[in-house]
């Protein structure tokens, strides 16, 4: 079926889920409406998030209900030729994700999902990044917190910095970016569980990191992650190195557009205000990545904080972002140019990770045609560029030059 003609605009896969129904609620309060359909393999359960969904948006169409399972591939070729876009929140996706991917490509639906599972999505560029590119789609991972404030938090600094210069000037400059987290919030269920199932794998992250530091030239440029940033004092608080999947991301935007310069640096650091808890931070991790390395352990730490569940809205309404990059330009003159530029926003584990998920679908569908022509599987930056930091926005997202 072509795309045109398909009954639905976008289906999300994962409703019944905590992000998920935050993500439907999003969908359906758009002007004008959109066709949404709700997938899941438990038709009782999406029939009741139905039903709450809309005794919140009662002018919303009611969003049809098609079942599907991860791991059947017949029902999901069937939901993939029926809808333009897929979104998935079913993570952890190295365990549930694979399927959904290859079913999109084949049936040329683009996707969007929220893992921030390094290895999930290394896998599927080198499983599935040259078919997804000669079908014409876009799969684009990472489109919540991990790793859109990021990714296009870079890709905004440097575009500033392109009006700035003059896009021939940046092209051929040296160009260093550091980006520095900060937040009140909590992590998601489906966050929580992902990293568990990740932590066993997380040598052959590290592996493919140090690759990062030392083979990303591309087209003649040298992109790459700064190698053993170091922890630094800040007039706020304490700047740690943050091992996350988001600096990865960034560096693969920087191999698609040129404006990130001849050569790219690029270093993500987490701020926190006091040594001590950093310290007692850093051992909490240890110990929890002791306990994942054990199938029994990962089992038990899930329990600790199940996919599906989320805070209170009044709780939420308390918990904030922002992502300040510093960004330092040295041109083929030997001028040093500098600019900071900050993206911030409310509830970053799930209020606004379910917005971000929404417009980067949202985007895929009703921008594509002025979207990058950039596919297979690629980053937010790559797949939408300036349309989403636009869209994002307008959504109360903040982007700006400091």
């Amino acid at each position: 079926m072509s795309l045109k003609n398909r009954p639905y605009d976008i289906v999300l896969i994962g409703a019944t889920g905590f992000t998920g129904q935050l993500t439907a609620d999003y969908l359906l309060k758009q002007h004008p409406p959109i066709k949404l359909a709700l997938a899941g393999r438990n038709p009782e359960k999406l029939s009741q998030i139905r039903e709450l969904l809309l005794a919140d948006n009662p002018t919303a169409p009611t969003p049809d209900i098609i079942i599907a399972d991860s791991h059947d591939m017949v029902s999901l070729r069937k939901l993939c030729a029926q809808t333009k876009v897929v979104i998935s929140t079913v993570g952890p996706y190295a365990l549930h994700g694979e399927d959904l991917v290859a079913a999109c490509i084949t049936q040329k639906c683009d996707y969007v999902d929220l893992t921030g599972e390094p290895q999930f999505v290394s896998d599927m560029q080198r499983k599935y990044g040259a078919d997804a590119t000669k079908q014409g789609v876009k799969i684009v991972n990472c489109c919540g917190f991990d790793s859109i404030p990021h990714d296009l938090g870079v890709f905004f600094t440097l575009e500033a910095l392109s009006k700035k210069l003059g896009a021939e000037v940046l092209q051929q400059s040296a160009v260093s970016v550091e980006g520095f987290v900060r937040g009140h919030g909590d992590i998601s269920g489906g966050t929580w569980n992902s990293a568990i199932n990740a932590m066993p794998n997380w040598q052959d992250f590290i592996r493919e990191r140090r690759q990062q530091y030392k083979h990303t030239a591309a087209d003649g440029r040298d992109i790459r992650l700064v190698e053993k940033p170091t922890l630094r004092k800040l007039k706020d608080g304490w700047a740690a190195p943050l091992p996350t999947i988001d600096p990865e991301i960034v560096v693969q935007s920087a191999k698609r557009y040129r404006h990130y310069g001849q050569s790219f640096r690029y270093a993500h650091f987490v701020v926190v205000p006091q040594l001590h808890r950093l310290a007692m931070t850093g051992a909490a991790v240890a110990g929890i990545f002791v306990v994942a390395q054990f199938a029994k352990g990962r089992t038990w730490l899930g329990k600790q904080r199940p996919s599906g569940a989320g805070p209170a809205p009044e709780e939420r309404a308390r918990h904030w972002f922002n992502v300040e990059f510093v960004a330092e330009v040295k041109t083929p003159t030997q001028e040093t140019v500098k600019l900071s530029t900050l993206v911030s926003g409310g509830d970053p584990g799930y209020d606004e990770t379910a917005k971000m998920l929404a417009e980067s679908a949202l985007c895929l569908l009703q921008d594509k045609v002025d979207l990058p022509t950039n596919f297979g599987v690629v980053t937010p930056a790559e797949a939408m560029g300036s349309h989403l930091v636009k869209r994002l926005q307008a959504a109360g997202i903040a982007f700006e030059v400091k």
